[in-house]
């Protein structure tokens, strides 16, 4: 595919990572999100890179967000991808446990794949959650959150990105400085689900506190839980993945067996998940 075959419609997302907009490909008239990301990379950074988009383009899972093409375009690294024409899933409350269920099963689903294939994701959280026409669910930014951390992009520490981070990757006198990144996105995942289960980020501070505060509240204090009105099956489910010890936690493969994600019906969700879903937000990068 050509990049000047392609026609930019709008901008869709913005954010440290870059910029997103919709683009139409003129000869085919199909719409895709093409993401032009940030700085000013020398050859070598540009290189690797590369590299890593050449990777993603072979990613190929019905939950992951599908990268097309890249294109190192007038000096800007363009990432051409599939788009999502529910946009995200930030802001959403989710306190129907069935389709809680069938939003985490299909999480894990392209979690489990991406694990599989070595590939750690590092910044799940629900704005990377996206959503499409058909109601199926599926993960953006895979690895592009690693390739800005190998740009050393400030951007990358972020409050926004801290908030669902793991205990011992914010501080890492914790677990012998070790940081296993599966585990890590294990962590994002229980922090992201109980946040959509309960309407708000589940510590005691905003997740747009100041470093310190988040930094305290999420290394410092037991990890929050599911509150008594939940099923046990759920409140397992959040203990599984909010383990301090990330030796603890759960691996992807293993919470697809979790009775909490077996529970059945995803059929039946699936079919009325555009009644039960808020309104998304627009996409966001």
């Amino acid at each position: 595919m050509s990049f000047n075959e392609l026609d930019r419609l709008n901008r869709v997302g913005s954010g440290c990572g870059g910029t997103v907009y919709k683009v139409v490909h003129r000869p085919t008239s199909r719409v895709f999100a093409l993401k032009v990301i940030y700085g000013n990379h020398d050859d070598a950074v540009r290189r690797q890179i590369l590299r890593e988009i050449e990777i993603l383009r072979d990613v190929d899972h019905p939950n992951v967000v599908k990268c097309h093409d890249m294109f190192d375009h007038n000096g800007e690294i363009q990432v051409l991808l599939e788009f999502m024409d529910g946009g995200s899933l930030e802001g959403s409350r989710i306190a129907h446990e069935n389709l809680l269920s069938d939003l985490a099963r299909q999480v894990l689903s392209g979690l489990s794949y991406l694990h599989r294939r070595h590939i750690v994701h590092r910044d799940i959280k629900p704005s990377n959650l996206l959503i499409n026409s058909r109601k199926v669910v599926k993960i953006a930014d895979f690895g592009v959150s690693r390739i800005l951390a190998q740009t050393m992009d400030p951007c990358n520490s972020s409050v926004g990105t801290i908030a669902y981070m793991s205990p011992e990757r914010i501080n890492t006198d914790l677990n012998q400085g070790q940081y296993d990144g599966y585990a890590g996105d294990i962590w994002s995942l229980g922090v992201s689900m109980l946040e959509f289960y309960l309407g708000r980020f589940p510590f005691s501070v905003g997740r747009q506190g100041d470093w310190a505060s988040l930094m305290m509240a999420i290394c410092m204090s037991q990890p929050p839980e599911a509150p008594p009105t939940a099923s046990m099956e759920f409140r397992d489910f959040i203990r599984c993945c909010l383990q301090r010890d990330p030796h603890s936690r759960w691996t992807a493969a293993q919470l697809l067996q979790h009775p909490f994600i077996l529970r059945g019906g995803a059929n039946q969700v699936n079919q009325n998940l555009h009644q039960l879903l808020p309104p998304p937000r627009p996409l966001s990068s």
